[in-house]
């Protein structure tokens, strides 16, 4: 019963922030600033699913500047748990089939936020040169999940390389954003689903690697990822023993 109280609610609370989202957007469309806005609206679900999430976000966080943040993609809650920590002027880089979600696609793309098609290469090649351009233009940040896709439990999949070319070629540090494991932890008819921590890691400086050693770049932030989320995950074990 509870799992059908919750889906309804979410139903019912995404479509009227899609809606009411939709008309607010006509008036200064593709604006950057709505990201962050309408991501930590939807951060908000957190309560209805009952996560208690923990935000770990530096003070001097404002003034990275324009920064490629960079996130493990678990499931379909990362909307509802890393959309708590998004900085002002920072948009996501999205597939392009997220535009055909009813409601959401259109309020996604109108909120300023780039739709790539993954499944032509050469058109990927654009795509960073655009976003590189956007960055160096309107000085914004983007978010990107360097996965690629959802992990959906499997652990943390291979970082693919386009976010470092984009940091690398924009000339801007990456910011990564570890999140502790979610999948198989939140249950619809469990009315308390624990903790979940997202903590924003330190920047890292992208000035010294280029295109011969990105992979290099890959790999030290694939290892940062591990052994963060491995030390976030036994926190939140801790934390949730002492409760």
């Amino acid at each position: 019963m509870l799992a059908v109280i919750r889906i309804f609610i979410v139903i019912i609370f995404t479509i009227l922030v899609c809606i009411l989202g939709f008309i607010y957007c006509l008036f200064n469309p593709r604006n950057p600033r709505h990201v962050m806005y309408f991501g930590r609206l939807f951060g908000k679900l957190s309560y209805i699913f009952g996560i208690t999430i923990i935000t770990r976000i530096p003070l001097k966080a404002k003034n990275y500047g324009p920064s490629i943040y960079i996130g493990n993609h678990q499931n379909n809650y990362d909307m509802i748990t890393m959309s708590n920590v998004v900085q002002p002027n920072t948009i996501t880089v999205g597939k392009k089939s997220l535009l055909f979600i009813p409601f959401f696609g259109l309020l996604y793309w109108l909120t300023g936020n780039i739709l790539i098609d993954r499944t032509h290469r050469m058109k990927s090649y654009y795509t960073i040169a655009r976003i590189v351009k956007q960055i160096k233009k309107k000085k914004i940040s983007i978010w990107m999940f360097p996965e690629g896709t959802r992990s959906r439990g499997k652990g943390l999949l291979p970082f693919k390389t386009g976010a470092f070319h984009v940091a690398i070629a924009a000339g801007v540090p990456i910011v990564p954003i570890c999140l502790s494991e979610t999948y198989g932890r939140i249950k619809l008819n469990r009315w308390n689903n624990g903790i979940v921590i997202v903590e924003m890691l330190e920047p890292i400086d992208t000035t010294k690697y280029n295109k011969e050693n990105i992979q290099e770049l890959s790999d030290y932030c694939y290892n940062l990822f591990r052994a963060t989320i491995l030390r976030l995950n036994k926190e939140v074990i801790n934390l949730e023993k002492t409760k």
